[in-house]
């Protein structure tokens, strides 16, 4: 997946700024980013605040880290059981 150009604090920061009243093509305008960004970045951290996003991002790291390690595992589970079955 591609890295953001913004930070989670400036995301929220936007979002923050569109909740508090500015018009949502003023807020893109400003920050460079269009419309269907915005939606789709407040859809994804509306919400939040800035610890949330960190607790998110450790979350989806661990949550790869074990997939990772499940898939291994499995591989390892389908060698072991060629090789007893070929015996």
């Amino acid at each position: 997946m591609r890295k953001s150009r913004f930070t989670d604090a400036q995301i929220i920061g936007m979002i923050k700024e569109q909740e508090a009243g500015m018009a949502t093509a003023e807020v893109c305008r400003r920050h460079g980013l269009s419309p269907a960004t915005f939606y789709k970045l407040k859809a994804r951290y509306g919400g939040m605040d800035v610890s949330d996003t960190r607790r998110l991002k450790q979350l989806e790291d661990e949550n790869a880290r074990l997939k990772r390690l499940l898939a291994e595992a499995m591989l390892d589970n389908v060698v072991l059981k060629d090789l007893l079955g070929k015996s």
